[in-house]
């Protein structure tokens, strides 16, 4: 199916984009990569009139360090984060999730900002920027903000940006060491999108855990924090019958998606078996 007409400019500056979306209003999206919008606007399940391609916007590409924390540019792509040193060094979550994103040519081309942006239930990131505690800094015409992670993901295919904002970075803070890492996924077989994506921290103080993060994708309509289980597991020694009574709370509360790739029952299964997993290899990652 082709995407319903629509006009094309390209901004030469982040000032630029802002004052394009100011003008256009909520008939704009931005595009970078495309692999997040393109598909769902052939599917006409968005019909922007404008596109705005800040695909050029240099000083949103790259990744340094900033004390204890790394920027990384909205314009990052999938495999730059998958590989950059950098990452592997300080967020080593974030490099295991962004090689599991899509396939190849989705990962030399999409960027981690627009699948941020995009806020797609089944994207792979939300999952780890949650267990991350990342912070994203958006900008608008009056000037920049930090939001964090808990409160950027608002609905399905609805984050905390606003409609003249643009998402021009994501800070991640080091981990602390003594921290173990895992990111588990059921992919869709013919997209690669998370039917199911389980992202889990772990920080021991000898074999007890002084902290616990999972963030989950895929399995509702917005990701989420477990931080029920988080709390059962926090000052717990991480044993596999530890791990899987805490496992078990998986999907309590919570609103389940219930659709043609699978049951809300089945997404509940499915979380729990691959919250074990995830929390058992970031534990065996802590203590080695």
């Amino acid at each position: 199916m082709n995407p319903a007409p629509f006009a094309y400019q390209r901004a030469e500056s982040v000032q630029e984009a802002i004052s394009l979306l100011q003008e256009h209003g909520e008939s704009a999206k931005l595009i970078a990569g495309g692999h997040s919008l393109l598909p769902i606007m052939k599917l006409r399940l968005a019909e922007p009139e404008q596109l705005i391609d800040i695909g050029r916007i240099a000083e949103l590409r790259g990744v340094r360090r900033d004390g204890d924390a790394l920027v990384i540019g909205a314009l990052t792509t999938h495999r730059q984060v998958a590989t950059d040193p950098a990452i592997t060094g300080a967020a080593p979550l974030l490099t295991e999730t962004a090689s599991r994103v899509g396939d190849r040519q989705v990962r030399n081309r999409g960027t981690i900002g627009g699948a941020l942006a995009h806020a797609d239930a089944a994207s792979d990131y939300p999952a780890a920027i949650l267990a991350l505690e990342a912070t994203m800094t958006a900008q608008g015409p009056n000037g920049t903000r930090q939001i964090a992670a808990s409160d950027f993901f608002v609905d399905f295919l609805t984050s905390a940006l606003q409609p003249d904002e643009v998402l021009t970075e994501i800070r991640i803070p080091v981990l602390p060491g003594g921290t173990g890492w895992s990111y588990q996924k059921l992919a869709n077989q013919a997209s690669g999108y998370a039917i199911v994506g389980v992202a889990a921290l772990v920080t021991l103080d000898g074999d007890v855990a002084r902290d616990v993060r999972i963030g989950v994708t895929g399995a509702s309509p917005v990701a989420w924090r477990a931080a029920a289980i988080e709390d059962a597991l926090r000052g717990a020694a991480l044993d596999e019958a530890a791990v899987t009574r805490a496992a078990a709370l998986a999907g309590e509360g919570v609103e389940m998606l219930d659709d043609l790739h699978g049951s809300a029952a089945y997404r509940t299964r499915v979380t729990r078996g691959l919250m074990q997993r995830a929390l058992l290899e970031a534990a065996g990652r802590a203590r080695g």
